[in-house]
């Protein structure tokens, strides 16, 4: 009786954590990548390069869009998305959307090529 109840009061705190974990591990994961990047675009010699990271800018449009990095230097300005995905990922330049695959789990993210022109469109405007 009590193995039953133990297992009964673990299946409880198991399964709402397993959700709160499945909700927020890929925010986890993708403010993991934009650290490591940030990172290393740190490196950069300041006198060279300026950087810009989480920056937010109105579109032509007037909506939003945020930008992860932006590089300025002499030679231009580079306009950096960073993605955190893992698995099997399926996509061209011209899809509005990319697939992902890990395992038997599909799910489909905004194509970064097409993001990043937003982005680059966005700092072209200003």
């Amino acid at each position: 009786m009590k193995v039953l109840i133990f297992e009964l009061i673990l299946i409880a705190v198991l399964i709402p954590l397993n959700i709160v974990v499945k909700k927020h591990v890929p925010k986890w994961k993708g403010k993991v990548g934009e650290k490591l990047v940030k990172r290393i675009l740190s490196k950069l010699d300041s006198k060279s390069y300026y950087v810009l990271h989480n920056v937010t800018v109105y579109t032509e449009y007037g909506d939003t869009t945020q930008i992860d990095h932006i590089v300025i230097a002499e030679t231009g300005v580079f306009v950096i998305e960073t993605k955190n995905y893992e698995g099997w990922i399926y996509g061209n330049e011209k899809s509005a959307r990319w697939k992902q695959g890990i395992f038997r789990k599909k799910s489909s993210f905004q194509n970064p090529f097409r993001q990043n022109y937003k982005h680059i469109k966005a700092i072209e405007w200003l």
